[in-house]
């Protein structure tokens, strides 16, 4: 079989095309999976907004009402970093719905994959670095809640720490946050996750990858019911805004440590994109593309 791939065309909202996020690369990324026989018709699932009530588990009433009506702050949007335009709104609501769908569908199959998601920055009442609402912990939240799942990793391993992750999360002792980000980045202030690591700029990939390799050793000791994957690739050489040297070879291996990893120990995987803001457009799709290649490969 092959993995479920969750993409909606309303992932790419209307920014203007000057805009730094570079929006597009989730439209490309489905064409480029489709191109390369990882996606089909039979495997590709597209989302509904995400509900209110699932929505409310990470977010408070007052935000989210905020962002429906577009009513945030010149300051407010100058953090978030998007236009707060109706597309904008519908593009966070579909993709959190995206990462809820996942999540379902990896409980179901093992592994499944956002084609968007990582949106790791949106706090319980404000939204930042480009993110509006933290898709890892509603979806989180929803497991928790629907499923009764005991123990939840969040394993992120964007460039940037999870802040906003770590921040809502915190009072649940059943859902452990894993952050593995340069130390000398975005955000400037950092939380608590229960396990930060962090990295000094122009680190390489063997250095890197023993990092990774150490860090699951200490998440395989604990007994998890379920993982989400923050597969950031603003960690690469070319990142415009990683700071980090690791080698397009070096994501691809990371990829397959991770994920071969907790399919090995039968923990249920969905996938998220995280950041990335390649110098090519072109090579940035394509590292995006090595989550989803590699959950592929190894789908039973």
């Amino acid at each position: 079989m092959k993995v479920p791939i969750i993409n909606h065309p309303d992932y790419v909202a209307q920014i203007g095309d000057d805009h730094r996020f570079p929006i597009k690369k989730f439209g490309e990324l489905i064409k480029l999976l489709k191109k390369d026989g990882i996606a089909n018709e039979q495997n590709i699932f597209e989302p509904k907004e995400v509900s209110l009530d699932t929505l409310h588990r990470a977010h408070s009433r007052y935000y989210v009402e905020k962002i429906l009506k577009l009513k945030l702050s010149k300051d407010e949007i100058r953090k978030l970093g998007f236009p707060l335009v109706p597309s904008v709104r519908r593009r966070s609501l579909v993709a959190t719905g995206g990462t809820v769908l996942a999540s379902k569908l990896a409980l179901k199959y093992s592994l499944a994959c956002n084609t968007a998601g990582g949106s790791h920055h949106a706090f319980a009442g404000q939204g930042n670095g480009y993110c509006v609402f933290n898709d890892v912990a509603v979806a989180a939240l929803y497991l928790k809640n629907k499923f009764n799942l005991k123990n939840i990793l969040i394993f992120d391993l964007d460039v940037h720490q999870g802040d906003g992750t770590a921040k809502i999360l915190e009072q649940y002792d059943d859902i452990y946050t894993v952050s593995i980000h340069s130390k000398k980045n975005y955000p400037l202030k950092k939380q608590k996750s229960d396990l930060d690591i962090e990295i000094e700029n122009n680190i390489e990939d063997n250095e890197y990858l023993e990092i990774i390799k150490n860090a699951l050793v200490t998440v395989n000791r604990k007994k998890f019911d379920f993982v989400f994957y923050v597969a950031g690739v603003d960690i690469h050489i070319d990142d415009r805004i990683g700071k980090m040297n690791i080698s397009t070879e070096g994501i691809k291996k990371r990829e397959d440590l991770v994920i071969n990893n907790f399919v090995k120990n039968k923990i249920p995987l969905c996938g998220v994109l995280g950041g990335g803001y390649n110098k090519s457009f072109d090579k940035l799709v394509l590292l995006h593309s090595f989550l989803h290649r590699t959950c592929d490969m190894l789908i039973k």
